[in-house]
């Protein structure tokens, strides 16, 4: 919806392609689907589900066995985003870069993402 041709919405690193291909095959998904929501301190956050089926207003992302589905509301706000999956000490998880965040709160649990109307000019919509 909100693409540049020959261009992915999202890209996704090495450890996130082999994190997301392990849960795929874990539970026979047919991929995540990833989205945002209202919620948090800063007003939007990240969502990520198993999906059992593909939307077809969803937006493919499919790389090394690895498959996302953008949710149709979220595509102009993920627009460039890489998805890293990152392993600590104390934690571990799918970790959002993204270009289009302009503001997160202190836990990095929620974004605040540039205003629609600049996105859209952004993306020529």
């Amino acid at each position: 919806m909100f693409g540049i041709p020959g261009k992915q919405a999202v890209t996704m690193t090495p450890a996130a392609k082999a994190q997301i291909a392990r849960l795929m095959a874990r539970d026979g998904h047919k991929g995540l689907r990833i989205g945002v929501k209202k919620g948090g301190c800063a007003g939007m956050e990240y969502t990520m589900d198993y999906a059992a089926q593909i939307d077809p207003l969803d937006e493919v992302v499919e790389e090394d066995g690895a498959r996302v589905m953008i949710a149709p509301m979220a595509q102009m706000f993920l627009f460039g985003t890489v998805i890293d999956y990152e392993t600590g000490l104390l934690e571990s998880g799918f970790k959002f870069r993204n270009p289009n965040v302009v503001d997160a709160c202190g836990c990095g649990e929620s974004i605040k993402f540039k205003d629609v109307d600049e996105l859209a000019a952004e993306r020529g919509a």
